[in-house]
């Protein structure tokens, strides 16, 4: 599936194209460490979740974490990937000072999940198939802080052995917007799994962006690699700068030289951080302290059996089966949130109303959360009180303008619909002797507007139904308002 539009960056020389290919380091939701069963929650005091072990200190013997295999299995088949039942770690050897061991374990030759692919549309429409590499577990780092003294560096070992899913994208991206589209649908992807809670500004999910030029139909160009960019617009970001950077150079005459860079965000610039290193540079070889990881088909089949009903397939289910617009099923599924909260309020209203739901979630809630900048998972409003103020709408009970009321009341105190209409007296008016009793009122009281209606200025209907429902103080039906406005006004 490649529908893609050809993006190019413009030279002196003429069209260079974009090759860019993604890795992912994405922290696995979990209690413990990969190897170690210190916490990983965000936001600790520094250096207050470190075990002996994350500490390399002598003696210590890692033992795995076996839910973050259990999470890495889960997202390889949710992205349709080889899951290899037999796999090994590394210890990949270099120096840093916050990696105490002095080497990282990952998985450099038998990973846990080979090859798969994920299903991408950019903003404007574009869709193409992104290829996965290959899906392999591996320890984080610790953090080495250095705007805190004037002379000193500071080190942080809090996320230093948090497991972490690299997942190494084939080299199929060829726009700024394909990047961007690419890292939004794993993030989702991972969200809806929950392998992954997808906070890029947490850190726990990062993408190291390897960028190369060639001139269409040649072969590869010498890539770099930005580390650890941190945003879906910043990874754009990088993929454009750092494209027409290269280009730039080579038609000025220089070379591109394969090596790790760091993009600035305030500049919109990436810069020279290290040479880049190959796997013989880092001296894999197989972790002796740690047996390989074997499993059988009952365990992929019982992970397989834990994943949720995923973006593409809820979408589906929301146009296909409930016969929500194409729109708003795209806007419901976006977030996981979204989808869980519209799927709760289905539970208790029926899929009768799944059309009316959607349109009053991404028009009328949305709105409302804006206003009080709430996340949905944060609302005020739950579902069953959301189906419960739908369900009396629906019903007639009330207007769709006293909706609104109801639910400002809502947001503000938190009470459910039915216990707000009862209390203000906002159940809609569907008393034809109470109707007809205003409409007589206005039909006295305007004469002339009557004449003119009678005389074919039929625009003016819609004054007397304003001025009924001002009189019946918004809560009369509409419906019978309409009804009895037509009758009384042909009898007057």
């Amino acid at each position: 599936m490649t529908d893609t539009a050809t993006y190019t960056v413009k030279g002196a020389t003429g069209d260079w194209e974009i090759v860019v290919g993604l890795e992912v380091h994405a922290q696995v939701t979990a209690n413990a460490k990969l190897f170690s069963g210190a916490a990983t929650g965000f936001g600790a005091e520094p250096n207050s979740q470190v075990s002996l072990v994350d500490a390399a200190m002598p003696g210590m013997l890692p033992v795995l974490n076996g839910e973050c295999v259990r999470q890495a299995v889960r997202t390889g088949l949710a992205l349709n990937a080889q899951i290899n039942k037999w796999s090994r770690f590394d210890r990949k050897n270099y120096f840093y000072a916050d990696l105490p061991q002095g080497y990282q374990i990952s998985q450099l030759y038998h990973p846990i999940v080979g090859e798969g692919a994920i299903a991408i549309e950019t903003e404007a429409g574009d869709k193409s198939v992104v290829g996965i590499e290959r899906i392999h577990l591996e320890q984080d780092a610790g953090k080495s802080v250095h705007d805190l003294h004037p002379t000193m560096s500071y080190v942080d070992l809090n996320r230093c052995g948090c497991a972490l899913m690299e997942i190494v994208s084939k080299p199929d991206i060829r726009s700024p917007a394909e990047a961007g589209a690419y890292v939004a649908a794993l993030r989702q992807l991972l969200r809806y799994v929950g392998s992954c809670d997808g906070n890029m500004d947490e850190g726990s999910m990062r993408a190291d962006v390897n960028v190369s030029v060639r001139k269409p139909g040649a072969p590869f160009g010498t890539r770099t690699e930005t580390k650890n960019v941190n945003s879906v617009r910043f990874i754009m970001q990088t993929v454009e700068v750092e494209a027409r950077r290269q280009v730039d150079l080579i038609e000025g005459g220089g070379t591109v030289v394969q090596e790790t860079r760091l993009f600035d965000p305030a500049t919109a610039t990436t810069r020279s951080m290290r040479s880049k290193e190959d796997a013989h540079d880092y001296r894999y070889f197989p972790d002796p302290d740690l047996l390989p990881v074997e499993f059988d088909d009952a365990y992929v089949a019982d992970c397989l059996a834990s994943l949720p009903e995923l973006p593409v397939a809820k979408r589906a289910r929301y146009t296909d089966v409930l016969g929500i617009s194409a729109y708003n099923a795209a806007v419901l599924t976006a977030d996981v949130e979204t989808a869980r909260y519209f799927d709760a309020v289905i539970a208790g209203i029926g899929t009768g109303s799944a059309t009316a739901a959607a349109n009053w979630v991404t028009s009328e809630l949305f709105g409302a959360l804006k206003k009080i900048g709430a996340a949905i998972e944060a609302s005020p409003v739950s579902p069953a009180h959301a189906a419960e103020l739908l369900a009396l709408i629906g019903s007639g009970k009330i207007s769709n303008s006293i909706g609104k009321q109801v639910l400002e009341a809502m947001i503000e105190t938190g009470e459910g619909p039915a216990a707000i209409v009862a209390a203000r007296g906002l159940e809609q008016v569907s008393d034809t002797g109470a109707i007809d009793a205003a409409i007589a009122a206005i039909i006295a009281g305007n004469a002339d507007k009557v004449e003119q209606y009678k005389a074919g200025k039929e625009a003016l209907f819609g004054f007397f139904v304003g001025q009924t429902m001002k009189a019946m103080g918004g809560k009369a039906n509409p419906g019978v308002v309409n009804e009895r406005l037509k009758a009384l006004l042909g009898a007057a």
